[in-house]
């Protein structure tokens, strides 16, 4: 049987090219279009928000395939970028995201290929059930480099 969850943002206008938000979860924040949309520096903004989420979600997948496949992971950082376009009209959309994992782990005894193995499928994995990376239109590229360490 399906299930249904939901969660819930509320964003406010707090002058000029500013707002606030408060997410469900609790953090709240102030935000702003990017500068070269008439934004502001050093703030959250909605493409920041984008990106950000499908790397957010990719990695707490990835923590959870990589208990499932029984890696000895050590670490994990992940450079995400996203590519958006901007037709003649001013209509944007993100076409590409591309995620640069750093991932170690160690190999526990196992052959190091072996491992390197798992935890590719394990990415795979993470991918093919990230919510946020299933609910987007873009391309999607993960680019590991994987560290199996003796």
């Amino acid at each position: 049987m399906s299930r249904t969850a939901t969660y819930h943002t509320t964003v406010s206008w707090t002058g000029e090219h500013w707002g606030h938000i408060v997410m469900g979860n609790g953090p709240e924040m102030k935000f702003s279009a990017p500068p070269d949309a008439q934004g502001h520096p050093g703030v959250l903004t909605p493409e920041d928000a984008f990106v950000a989420a499908a790397n957010t979600c990719i990695m707490m997948m990835f923590i959870w395939a990589a208990e499932r496949f029984k890696l000895q992971l050590q670490s994990y950082e992940c450079r995400a970028e996203g590519k958006k376009l901007i037709e003649l009209d001013r209509t944007e959309i993100f076409t590409d995201l591309r995620f640069r994992p750093i991932i170690r782990v160690a190999a526990g005894g196992e052959d190091p290929s072996v491992v390197e193995a798992r935890t590719r499928r394990a990415l795979e994995a993470a991918q093919k059930y990230s919510l946020v990376a299933n609910s987007v239109k873009s391309n999607i590229a993960i680019e590991p480099k994987i560290e199996v360490t003796t």
